[in-house]
């Protein structure tokens, strides 16, 4: 027999302290004995010599774990670390110094699984299970971070959520990679009050919204959520896909999204939102990019909005909304209207939608411009119920660009494909209405100032492409679109300057 040589055992045994194995500190991962002391001490002897707690195959309950820094979680294929049927095992909600404003979900941290309160270079990894062990929302959050800086969590499944499957509140420097988050009764993945997030190749199934960033008041005073990547995930949800501003106190600066699929869960219900961007309690939301998004059967491809809900804020201010790019988006069987939505006085600035593909269930009938402004309501997608027009609905906004729009209806509909109400400087450019009311103009603007509209198709008879209305309205131009199934380019209403719009380089029957 070959006996090993000094070299060989020194390397055996450095490997070994490399990894804090949880049996060897008294878990049982039997999935009745709580191992939430052995698992603690594990944690603590990484934190003093280094190196990560391993959980071998197992399943291990638990109350709230509580992270060190430089500590990490390793996971074996085959580990779940399950959390407590009893609320006595988790820690309680935290004290705080100031009166919550949002909601307890949002306000408060530590009632979780695992938590990591003011702690840096932690990582939980692996091919295992972080189970929430609940039917029903309401109870411990599986992952919390809470002041916490350069975070990894890479590989591991998070199922049954009661609560935010992983939430993050005023951290920094967090990579989550890889992860897939399974039946969560409450939202996915939640930055909140957070930089420098980068959110890569997961896959999120949740009841609510799959990755919602807010900035809230959880931390006593309003704090921006920025530099933000989400990218190469697979979302669903019966809410909102990607949602920011249900809390939106603090700002949302430099974020991009990309390369996403949205779709509904198996058993659930038509998403409310693909995207949705809403600043409503005072919040400036301005750098964000967004491309190479597909949707099926959700009820709003996308939805923008600045409204004045002010939460916290006495009295309540408009925030703002400008420098959005949003391109490459096809969403087929949406039900409601995509829409960017300010309010009197407050416009949503600078926005530019180019490369869409809408595919939408059409019906409903058209019944006036008027539209609530709904200035203090909740933000939401589906907040103004049918929307005059069936593919694109703008308001309150200056600084428009639609390029390359294609949208299609499968049910009849007299609605007009899109409607502009209140814009100044809007660029439309390369629209292509594959299917038109007959009975309503095919864009209708109302108090439009120094708009462009060029490059336009249409292939279905209508009566009129383009109709102008409201005093306001002056300064469009109509040109370089071939209107041959059009019975008129454009008309005017009575209400409307006489040479609100121009006509020229158009070709018609």
């Amino acid at each position: 027999m070959r006996i090993p040589g000094l070299a060989t055992l020194l390397l055996a045994a450095l490997a070994a302290a490399q990894y804090h194995d949880v049996r060897r500190y008294g878990a049982r991962g039997d999935g009745k004995t709580k191992d939430t002391a052995a698992i603690q001490a594990a944690i603590a002897a990484a934190a003093r010599e280094g190196g990560t707690v391993l959980f071998p195959p197992g399943t291990y309950l638990c109350g709230t774990i509580h992270l060190k820094s430089g500590v990490a979680l390793e996971l074996a294929a085959g580990a779940v670390i399950a959390a407590s049927p009893d609320k006595e095992d988790f820690a309680p909600y935290e004290p705080l110094p100031f009166k919550p404003v949002d909601d307890h979900e949002t306000t408060y941290s530590r009632h979780a699984l695992i938590l990591g309160e003011g702690v840096a270079d932690v990582a939980i990894a692996g091919a295992g299970v972080i189970d929430g062990n609940r039917a029903k929302r309401g109870g411990p959050k599986p992952i919390a971070f809470k002041n916490s800086q350069r975070i990894t969590i890479r590989g591991v499944t998070v199922r049954n959520s009661p609560n935010y499957a992983i939430s993050l509140l005023g951290c920094e420097h967090v990579h989550i990679e890889g992860v897939s988050i399974l039946n969560s009764y409450a939202d996915g993945i939640d930055p909140d009050c957070s930089r420098f997030v980068r959110i890569a190749n997961c896959y999120v199934d949740s009841h609510d919204d799959a990755i919602c960033p807010k900035a809230s008041q959880a931390l006593g005073e309003p704090r921006p959520t920025e530099h933000l990547v989400v990218t190469n995930c697979i979302l669903r949800t019966d809410c909102n896909a990607i949602k920011f501003g249900t809390e939106s106190r603090g700002d949302f600066r430099n974020v991009t999204i990309s390369n996403c699929v949205i779709l509904p869960r198996d058993r659930g219900i038509r998403p409310i939102s693909g995207i949705s961007l809403h600043s409503v309690d005072g919040s400036h939301i301005e750098g964000v990019t967004i491309a190479n998004i597909v949707m099926r059967q959700v009820r709003a491809p996308l939805f923008i909005r600045l409204g004045n809900r002010g939460r916290g804020m006495s009295p309540p201010v408009p925030g703002s909304v400008r420098g959005i790019v949003i391109s490459n988006l096809v969403a087929v069987d949406a039900s409601y209207t995509s829409g960017v939505v300010g309010i009197p006085g407050h416009r949503v600035r600078d926005v530019t939608l180019e490369n869409l593909d809408f595919t939408m269930a059409g019906g409903g009938s058209f019944g006036g411009l008027a539209v609530p402004e709904h200035e203090s309501k909740y933000p939401e997608a589906t907040m103004f119920g049918q929307l005059p027009a069936w593919a694109l609905y703008a308001r309150h906004v200056e600084g428009l660009v639609v390029r390359n729009l294609r949208a299609r209806f499968l049910q009849p509909t007299d609605r007009p494909a899109i409607i502009l109400d209140d814009v100044l400087e809007a660029d439309l450019d390369g629209f292509r209405p594959e299917t038109v009311a007959t009975e309503s103009p095919v864009l209708w603007f109302h108090d439009v100032l120094h708009a462009f509209v060029r490059g336009a198709r249409v292939r279905s008879p209508t009566g009129v492409f383009l109709r102008v209305s409201g005093p306001r309205s002056d300064g469009i131009a109509l040109s370089a679109s071939d209107l041959r199934a059009a019975g008129r380019a454009a008309e005017t209403a009575a209400d409307a300057p006489p040479n609100a719009v121009r006509v020229g380089d158009v070709v018609l029957k």
